[in-house]
């Protein structure tokens, strides 16, 4: 569990196709000893698992499934990723409640200034649309934000100065993909009102 609330960024140091699947060894800003072997670390918005920790490394794994769900499939040596380490109990919730379960790869389609602001614009599969509201949260890229605007097919966000600077959404660019997780309170409505319709 996380909440979206980007502690680092990382780099990925090397990618080796393994069992299916690819392990990924990632450069943290800080020392990984200090991960447990079998911690849950968000990777832009993927939750992986620490499988092995070298002297200023740690490795994961992704299996198939993540690699065609997530943009992670498409990641080459070099990227910079955002990083959040996993919620413990009695830690402070700033965010809201992250699982790290990338429902869809959504696509940038408008990055523009708004006074000091950035208006950042997502479009997305129109099965998840119902489950984007205006002021409710959405994680893009591992990142928590508030929706400020939500259509059939696409949402937007105000990113300000600060998210910029301390997380990936700043590299980003019309065009480029982005992991995006609903908010999971409208998940489970959704779920409970498609149960009484039956």
């Amino acid at each position: 569990m996380f909440t979206g609330i980007v502690t680092h960024t990382g780099r990925i140091i090397a990618i080796e196709a393994r069992g299916g699947g690819r392990d990924l060894l990632v450069e943290p800003p800080f020392d990984p000893t200090t991960l447990a072997i079998g911690a849950s670390v968000a990777h832009d918005g993927v939750c992986l698992t620490v499988v092995a920790r070298e002297e200023r490394c740690y490795r994961v794994h992704a299996v198939a499934e993540t690699l065609a769900r997530t943009t992670l499939g498409s990641w080459t040596p070099g990227r910079r990723v955002n990083l959040e380490r996993a919620l413990r109990v009695g830690d402070e919730l700033g965010g809201h409640l992250v699982f790290g379960h990338v429902d869809a790869v959504g696509t940038i389609t408008a990055l523009e200034p708004v006074g000091e602001m950035w208006r950042l614009q997502v479009r997305i599969p129109p099965a998840l649309a119902p489950l984007v509201a205006v002021k409710g949260s959405i994680a893009v890229d591992g990142v928590s934000l508030t929706v400020t605007e939500a259509d059939d097919d696409r949402f937007a966000v105000a990113l300000i100065p600060h998210t910029r600077s301390v997380t990936t959404l700043g590299e980003r660019r019309v065009g480029d993909p982005v992991n995006i997780e609903v908010d999971m309170l409208a998940r489970y409505v959704a779920r409970q009102l498609a149960c009484r319709g039956r």
